[in-house]
């Protein structure tokens, strides 16, 4: 399979829904890979991965090293990279010397940034500079504290009409694809069709042109609330629980290791006493 690249993301509005998820290691995503068109290292990772509570405290040293892991297991997919807070929001400068570290340094295709009108300038300025950038609108979890928390956007005429002018604006200043994460299905429906460019839903409308899931509640992996829009298309957390329930009563009884994982004497036998 040929690799996966931001013309054909950008080519796929409108014809087969893109398959997107997230990818932390190198082993996950060498999992992935034939599956997927595009894998983002999302900043979800600090609660995925670090158990933090928010994206908030993630580093763009953090995004670098999870970036190169999955870089290195993808042949396939698109690899893209979230630049994290505070990494962009200063300057569309500061934004490019972020992007440039995580493209140099980890070898992925693109980056990643939220926001909507207000992002337009910095997306324009990456996209002149040749940094492939994906848009992130709707619920932002990097501006969680500002939005009062992980509601669905767009109930309201006058939040939605705001949603619809942020696609706009960052289809319009370059992004090749943008992310609609937690709006009301209509709203997404709309944007869809509003934007020349692909949308990729979590939390939104079957009608985007691609969906994103975050890979370990996909898989089952996490633990506790699960969003609504999620679908668990295994119980590895259960398999995983399963598995280490049974080697803890095979090491309780002696039981592992047994005859067959032990290695042989080559040399003298050890008189006993």
């Amino acid at each position: 399979m040929k690799p996966v690249t931001v013309s054909k993301i950008r080519a796929a509005k409108g014809k087969e829904p893109l398959v997107c998820l997230t990818a932390y290691t190198t082993p996950i995503a060498q999992a992935l890979d034939q599956s997927c068109d595009l894998l983002l290292v999302g900043d979800s990772l600090g609660m995925v991965v670090y158990g933090l509570e928010s994206t908030i405290p993630v580093t763009l040293e953090m995004m670098i090293a999870h970036g190169a892991a999955v870089s290195r297991g993808a042949k396939h997919a698109l690899v893209v990279v979230d630049l994290p807070f505070g990494s962009y929001q200063e300057s569309p400068a500061q934004a490019f010397r972020s992007a440039a570290r995580i493209l140099a340094e980890t070898g992925c295709d693109a980056v990643k940034l939220e926001g909507g009108a207000v992002m337009a300038e910095t997306i324009e300025f990456l996209t002149a500079r040749g940094v492939p950038v994906l848009a992130h609108i709707g619920l932002q979890p990097q501006s969680v504290n500002a939005l009062g928390g992980y509601a669905a956007r767009g109930k309201q005429a006058a939040e939605a009409e705001a949603i619809v002018a942020d696609a706009r604006a960052v289809a319009d200043a370059g992004a090749f694809a943008v992310v609609v994460e937690g709006v009301v299905a209509p709203l997404a429906a709309r944007i869809t069709s509003t934007i020349r460019v692909p949308t990729i839903g979590i939390g939104a409308s079957a009608e985007c042109d691609g969906q994103i899931l975050v890979t370990d509640d996909m898989m089952g992996m996490t633990f506790g609330h699960v969003p609504k829009f999620v679908r668990r298309y295994a119980d590895v957390g259960a398999a995983v629980k399963a598995a280490a329930e049974a080697y803890a009563e095979d090491v309780r009884a002696r039981r592992f290791p047994a005859e067959e994982h032990l290695y042989g004497a080559t040399g003298p036998k050890i008189a006993a006493g």
